[in-house]
């Protein structure tokens, strides 16, 4: 279907079914406080690449910990000794690491592999004729779901007008807390106020916010993130979590024996006996991803998100300054220039990319003040270059 661009009036979001159980976690707030025992000098010292990596936004990259973990995890396979308990144990740290990052329960927690079930999840929920308001150009994983039903009505409005375009009938706002194109922060206290005005739920992508930005967790309905970027995990884990209301409106389309009460005790038969929390939503995991995601989450949580946020958006600002760029408050810098410009900083050992026609900058917890200013020499020596092309 087409996205539409003028306002219509909605029916209410779809109550969840008789006898949906509520997750049973704690209220968002009382979970236990967050300790930062790593610094960010020690934490960098776990990164070690001969390239200036400026990429963070396509992958991350892991830390030693979690990259040995991953080898390790392969090779127990290779030899017939992959043990499927010792997985468990490490989705569980992914649920425990991810909900200190987000501020959050880990009984909130669902695990999957791809941002799009979680999103699907959310579309699914909402009743035929329901309304979405969504960000003009944001990522596709998160607005095909809904596009995909033609029995929706998608609104679009540039991101920074969101706020003003949430009207009365608007079933649930959708979008990324920062954009993947460009790094562009949503109005996110101005949509929660609209939308909480209109009566609308907020699904947040945090998959290029969560580990570095800090995120008004407690305030939105639904939240998800992939694992594999600012989370520094292998491709192939994703993390879902919200209120207890939104968690129980979503219904669980691919239940399978990994959502049940008890996994292990939920792989033949009926009757059906899901988890009573978040797990209900989970997906069975790819057990290397997990095993190799544990210790790059539990680095990121150990560090924490206030540090990791000063460090990238201080780096990106260094970044924006050699290149008489204003100051911005993302950890994403997006710029126009020449055609062929991130191969020629790929062959000097500066890694990057181009999302929307324009250079896209990423500064992480694995950046250092070295990589900045390598990359801005490189950069600014071939633009001098071609001055005219840009």
């Amino acid at each position: 279907m087409k996205i539409q661009h003028t306002p219509k009036v909605s029916t209410p979001l779809m109550n969840p079914p008789e006898n949906t159980p509520l997750p049973n976690a704690s209220p968002v707030g009382q979970h236990a406080p967050m300790s930062h025992t790593v610094t960010l000098t020690a934490a960098q010292a776990e990164f070690t690449t001969d390239v200036a990596y400026l990429n963070t936004a396509t992958y991350g990259l892991p830390p030693r910990r979690a990259h040995q973990a991953m080898l390790a995890a392969e090779t127990d396979r290779y030899t017939g000794r992959l043990s499927p308990l010792a997985a468990d144990e490490a989705v569980a740290r992914c649920r425990t690491a991810f909900a200190r990052l987000v501020g959050t329960d880990p009984a909130r927690v669902a695990v999957a592999s791809h941002a799009s079930y979680f999103a699907g999840l959310a579309a699914a929920s909402l009743p035929a004729g329901a309304t979405v308001l969504v960000a003009d150009g944001d990522f596709t994983s998160l607005l095909f779901p809904f596009l995909a039903r033609p029995d929706l009505t998608v609104r679009s409005a540039p991101l920074e007008r969101l706020p003003d375009a949430v009207a009365p009938g608007t079933a649930m706002v959708a979008v990324s807390a920062v954009q993947s194109a460009d790094g562009r922060i949503a109005p996110l206290e101005d949509l929660i106020t609209a939308a909480r005005a209109a009566g609308a739920r907020i699904l947040l992508d945090a998959t290029q916010a969560a580990g570095w930005l800090p995120l008004p967790t407690d305030r939105v309905d639904l939240l998800f993130a992939s694992g594999y970027k600012w989370l520094l995990g292998p491709r192939g884990t994703c993390f879902l979590t919200g209120t207890a209301e939104a968690l129980a409106a979503l219904p669980p389309i691919a239940a399978n024996w990994y959502a049940g009460e008890d996994p292990w005790d939920s792989i033949y038969g009926a009757p059906l006996r899901l988890a009573r929390d978040a797990r209900r939503l989970d997906l069975s995991p790819a057990w290397q991803c997990w095993m190799g995601h544990a210790p790059a989450l539990e680095l990121l949580a150990d560090v924490g998100v206030p540090a990791i946020c000063d460090h990238n958006v201080a780096l990106a600002n260094r970044f924006r300054a050699a290149l008489d760029l204003p100051p911005g408050d993302s950890a994403i810098v997006s710029l126009p220039v020449p055609d062929g410009t991130a191969e020629a900083l790929q062959a000097h050992g500066v890694i990057t990319s181009v999302r929307a026609g324009r250079l896209r900058c990423s500064f992480h917890l694995s950046t250092t003040v070295d990589d900045v200013d390598r990359a801005v020499e490189v950069l600014t020596r071939r633009l001098r270059r071609l001055p005219a092309a840009v």
